[in-house]
C-alpha cells in the first residue's frame, strides 16, 4: 500500500500550529511508514507535487493572492483540515475587520501603495469547503495526533466538543468564577487546553474558540453581574477568535 501524501500550508499566521506538528517527534516516527510528508516548508525544502491525500492549513486569508491560492490547494487536496484559530476563525488579525486597514498600512509602511491586502481577515471555511476544523491558539498536540491517527484509520477523530468547564472538573479545579468572582470564558470555550489558566486562578481567555452550542450572551450577563464593563467584555471576546460567529455576535452587541 502506497503512503498517503501529507501537505502543510501556511497563510497569515505565526507558525505556532505548524510548530505543534514538529513537536510531535516521537508520535510522528510511529506513523512515518504510512505518511509521506510531501510539502512542509517549515520542516523541509523537499517538495512533491500534488494531488495530496491530506492537507493541513494554518492561517487566515488576508490577501487577494491567498484567496486564490486556497482555491488551488482545495482542488489538490482529497481531505483538507484547518488548524488553529487563524484558520478556523480569522485569528487575532481579524481585529482589522472592525477597523480601516488603509489607516494601518499608512502608519506602518513607508510606501502603502506597495501593499496588497484585503480589508478583512477570514477563516479558510469562508472561501472553500473544509473537512474538519482543529481549534486552538496554538492547537493541542494530543488533538493533532488523534486527528492524524483517525485519518490513517479511516475514522472520525475523537475531538470533544464540550467546554473548558469539563476539563476543570476533570482535573479537580474549583470554578474560579463561582468561588472567586473571576471573569472566565471557560463555559463557552472549546476544550483542548486542559484548563490551564483556571488551574492557576486566571480566567480562560478563549484560546480554543467557542464550544458547541455556546451561550455567549448568557455568559455576558453573568460577567455583567460580576461588575465587568461593556468595553472589557468586548476586549475579552475580541482576541484569538474574535471573528468566530458566536463571539462576534455578542461583542458587536456590547461594542
Amino acid at each position: 500500500m502506497s503512503r498517503r501524501k501529507l501537505a502543510v500550508w501556511k497563510f497569515a499566521s505565526c507558525d505556532g500550529c505548524q510548530l505543534t506538528l514538529l513537536d510531535c517527534e516521537d508520535e510522528l516516527l510511529s506513523i512515518a511508514g504510512a505518511i509521506d510528508i510531501a510539502y512542509f516548508p517549515e520542516a523541509s525544502t523537499t517538495e512533491v507535487e500534488g494531488p495530496y491525500d491530506l492537507s493541513l492549513v494554518e492561517g487566515s486569508i488576508t490577501t487577494p493572492h491567498d484567496a486564490e491560492r486556497i482555491q488551488t490547494i482545495r482542488e489538490q487536496s482529497t481531505t483538507l483540515v484547518t488548524i488553529g484559530a487563524c484558520a478556523t476563525a480569522g485569528g487575532i488579525q481579524a481585529l482589522r475587520n472592525w477597523a480601516d486597514v488603509r489607516e494601518f498600512t499608512s502608519i506602518v509602511y513607508a510606501e502603502p501603495s506597495f501593499i496588497s491586502t484585503l480589508d478583512t481577515s477570514t477563516a479558510i471555511s469562508e472561501h472553500v469547503d473544509v473537512d474538519f476544523e482543529l481549534r486552538g491558539c496554538p492547537i493541542s498536540k494530543a488533538q493533532l495526533v488523534e486527528l492524524i491517527n483517525a485519518y490513517l484509520n479511516d475514522r472520525r477523530p475523537y475531538i470533544p466538543a464540550h467546554s473548558v468547564c469539563m476539563e476543570c472538573k476533570a482535573r479537580g479545579t474549583p470554578c474560579i468564577m463561582v468561588r472567586d468572582g473571576v471573569p472566565c470564558l471557560g463555559p463557552v470555550t472549546h476544550a483542548g487546553c486542559g484548563a490551564i489558566c483556571p488551574a492557576y486562578d486566571r480566567g480562560c481567555y478563549g484560546c480554543f474558540g467557542p464550544s458547541e452550542s455556546a451561550n455567549v450572551e448568557a455568559l455576558a450577563q453573568w460577567w455583567k453581574g460580576l461588575g465587568v464593563e461593556d468595553l472589557d467584555l468586548v476586549r475579552a471576546l475580541r482576541t484569538f477568535n474574535a471573528y468566530a460567529p458566536e463571539f462576534k455576535e455578542v461583542s458587536d452587541r456590547y461594542a
